[in-house]
């Protein structure tokens, strides 16, 4: 109930009557506050008028008015800036940590506000906002996906953030982190980037210029080379020399921990997504484009991304999936979808992310052109706001709304969400 007096309060849904303090004061919203998630006062910057006289300052909301010394804000400095009291249920004075007496405001939420919200959490049809969908106005709709598509990019940009401290503030590893992440195009992705974080990247610095160095490292250190996991049928030439090329890096460069295997996922995967061709690939990409990421921040074009990402394998696993088995002949090179599959969820946000930290607009403008000039993506989630009726043109709109359907839609915040507002407040 407190969540939804929030709701109220936050887009000013009050009843058809003047709005009075409990003793009779009339009280006139003039800005109804920031709402705050954390701790403290539920809105901050608050600006109204109670009979007359300008206030500034806090707004606290409870379900019941006692609520205020349940949760102990009689004695909390935080709340002394508090300048009226909200509740549905006014059962008690409120009072500051001086002693002064604070007022307060009954406040209903409205029943046909009520009555939607618990359609929305109720409904079994899918978006639960459907029937509203195809009125929206365009603009409505525009404005939503361009903010919901900002917030992803500023998730994405924490993510990287983060990855970025943890390789010291090393742009090319954390890029080449997130990359690989990528790589496992969701099912192996947690493998991808607990592999890539094991990798010792100044050591394989020194024989990049050696595709076969290069696969024997990144092979290695996935823990696909150890005797416990290959099989003796897959012992073949080349697995064989492969490992012992990495048993003399590991004594080389004193590396003493691999890769937990079984982290690898092969069920329920097309051959060409097998962990063994993407780590190929990947170590085909690491070996040709020294910095990458520094070539990718002066590309000005998608087809030059796409050249610089553009990747194969070695000869070997154009006539192999797994070690020691051989299957007919196929170059594997990065499909067009995939490779702007990677281009969407790894180029694009550390452009973004490069663009904040140096404060450079015209990088995170260049993220943002990127993604309005691909194709959407084409999974469960955009076909069903697709059927539903809304515009799906572009990766901008693809990755608004998965933002849309992970970040609101799965967890039923339909009262954060624009078109869950407008459900909401019709009448």
């Amino acid at each position: 109930m407190e969540h939804l007096l929030h709701y109220v309060w936050k887009h000013k849904l009050f009843p058809l009557k003047v709005l009075q303090t409990t003793t009779g004061l009339p009280v006139e919203v003039i800005d109804s506050g920031l709402h705050n998630s954390n701790s403290g006062p539920d809105f901050f910057n608050v600006k109204l008028k109670i009979n007359g006289t300008l206030w500034a300052g806090n707004v606290e909301i409870h379900t019941h008015s006692s609520d205020w010394y349940r949760h102990g804000h009689d004695h909390d400095k935080a709340y002394d800036s508090v300048i009226l009291h909200i509740a549905s249920n006014i059962d008690t004075e409120v009072i500051r940590l001086n002693g002064e007496s604070i007022p307060q405001l009954q406040l209903e939420c409205p029943e046909y506000v009520r009555v939607h919200y618990q359609e929305l959490c109720e409904a079994e049809q899918y978006p639960a906002c459907l029937s509203i969908l195809g009125s929206l106005p365009k603009l409505i709709v525009h404005s939503w996906l361009t903010a919901l598509q900002t917030e992803r990019l500023e998730q994405k940009a924490e993510l990287i953030t983060h990855r970025l401290k943890l390789c010291n503030n090393h742009w090319e590893d954390a890029f080449f982190i997130t990359l690989a992440r990528n790589y496992g195009f969701g099912l192996n992705g947690d493998a991808f980037e607990t592999w890539a974080c094991m990798l010792p990247f100044r050591a394989i610095d020194k024989h990049r210029d050696d595709l076969f160095q290069v696969e024997a490292f990144f092979f290695g250190q996935a823990g696909l080379l150890e005797e416990t996991f290959l099989k003796k049928e897959q012992e073949d030439e080349y697995s064989l020399r492969l490992r012992k090329e990495f048993r003399y890096m590991q004594h080389k460069f004193e590396l003493t921990k691999v890769m937990n295997v079984t982290l690898w996922r092969f069920l329920r995967l097309r051959p060409e997504n097998f962990p063994y061709i993407r780590l190929a690939q990947l170590g085909y990409l690491y070996h040709k484009a020294d910095k990458l990421f520094s070539r990718l921040l002066e590309a000005e074009t998608l087809d030059e991304v796409r050249t610089l990402l553009a990747t194969r394998t070695s000869s070997y696993w154009e006539d192999h999936f797994v070690f020691g088995r051989t299957s007919s002949h196929k170059e594997k090179s990065m499909g067009e979808r995939s490779l702007d599959l990677i281009v969407i969820n790894t180029v694009v946000p550390f452009l973004y992310t490069y663009g904040l930290h140096k404060a450079e607009e015209g990088m995170c403008n260049r993220a943002g052109r990127f993604l309005e000039e691909l194709k959407p993506e084409n999974n469960h989630i955009i076909r069903s706001w697709s059927d539903a009726g809304l515009p799906v043109t572009t990766a901008a709109d693809s990755q608004a709304l998965i933002q849309l359907q992970k970040e609101y839609c799965d967890k039923r915040k339909c009262l954060y969400c624009r078109f869950g507002y407008e459900y909401l407040r019709k009448k």
